[in-house]
């Protein structure tokens, strides 16, 4: 059997380390995740009865084009139901713009470093993959600005970014946006928006009336915390959502994940308090940081990415001996904003374990 000759290297996607399996390989009787920006709060009670009422119905296929979710999220968003598409979690809407618009021949640009399936994806399809570093943690749209030609045919562009955490503001990503040629594809993935506080955050739904080449990505996985559900959507132009249909598969988000979806919709009073939540816990993270002198960027999400002094994967390795999960990057570590306690069990792992390494 001979596969693809660009995937036999390609790296596979590393989750984080579940929370079960570390207990039992180190005998740990309490372990807490904070590597896969999941919600600690959980999800809307809401959700948990939807999922309960729709139990009689798992042997009938889900409605393949989420009618009843298309209305709701439509009317909430302020957008045609047509300007929807909707995913096996957002991950399955990066794939399936990879594979409406990439191929042989064609690159896209992003940032580095930024989530890592687009350069899956793009690499995948035969793409060239075109990073473009960051500049103190933020998308140099300059720099990804001067690397497109004739052949680009996506940008890629994580507001905040994951998973540094930074954010561009409008002023910003408008200069950005009119400068993009038309025939290149902006996707502006919105994982993390509604845990953003800044009042500079763009208002992309309303820029979507100014460019048609322009498509935002958004998830039910992370402030809803839904993610085991896998919900993501895309809003865009309708000539953009048709193309992603065309290359969709059929029924590919379930009953239950559709019925949680909306029912997570209707509880927004749930979503400010976990927003609210995770704002006083960033701040109680800095706090810890900062008497730690540890290196971080300032967050527009539910995680921190710091750059500490040390070797990050022993760092990863220090603190899973001590049960707590956490997600370690070239010359970094991204951790999760967890409940209030999570957070204070966290700090104390990580002065046991970057502390005594400057003594």
């Amino acid at each position: 059997m001979i596969p693809k000759s660009q995937i036999v290297n390609l790296p596979v996607y590393e989750p984080g380390k579940p929370i079960d399996d570390v207990k039992r390989e180190l005998g740990l009787e309490e372990v807490i995740k904070l590597a896969s920006n999941e919600n600690p709060f959980g999800c809307s009670p809401k959700v948990k009865e939807a999922i309960v009422s729709q139990l009689d119905n798992l042997p009938i296929y889900p409605d393949g084009a989420c009618l009843e979710l298309r209305a709701a999220l439509a009317s909430f968003l302020q957008v045609k139901p047509d300007e929807l598409v909707f995913g096996n979690g957002s991950d399955e809407i990066v794939m399936l713009i990879a594979r409406a618009y990439l191929q042989q021949g064609t690159n896209t640009v992003m940032a580095a470093p930024t989530f890592s399936v687009y350069k899956t994806n793009a690499v995948i399809e035969g793409a060239e993959a075109i990073e473009v570093p960051c500049i103190d943690g933020a998308h140099d749209l300059d720099g990804m600005l001067a690397r497109v030609d004739e052949n680009t045919r996506v940008i890629w562009v994580c507001n905040p970014n994951n998973p540094t955490g930074k954010m561009i503001g409008e002023q910003e990503l408008v200069r950005f946006l009119d400068r993009v040629p038309s025939h290149v594809l902006v996707v502006l993935d919105e994982a993390y928006a509604e845990y953003v506080k800044s009042d500079a955050f763009p208002n992309s739904i309303r820029l979507l009336e100014s460019y048609d080449n322009l498509i935002i990505l958004r998830t039910f996985s992370k402030i809803y915390g839904i993610a085991a559900l896998r919900v993501g959507y895309g809003i865009a132009k309708a000539n953009v959502i048709d193309k992603l249909d065309r290359v969709r598969e059929p029924f590919n988000v379930n009953l239950l994940a559709q019925k949680a979806a909306l029912a997570a919709l209707s509880d927004q009073k749930f979503v400010e308090e976990c927003k609210r939540a995770n704002a006083e816990g960033l701040q109680q993270v800095y706090a810890g940081l900062d008497e730690m002198g540890v290196s971080y960027y300032r967050s527009e999400t539910n995680f921190v990415f710091l750059m500490p002094e040390r070797n990050t994967r022993e760092i990863f390795n220090e603190m899973l001996q001590l049960g707590v999960i956490v997600r370690a990057f070239p010359g970094a570590v991204r951790i999760t904003i967890g409940s209030r306690q999570q957070n204070e069990t966290m700090l104390e792992a990580l002065r046991q374990v970057l502390v005594p390494a400057r003594q």
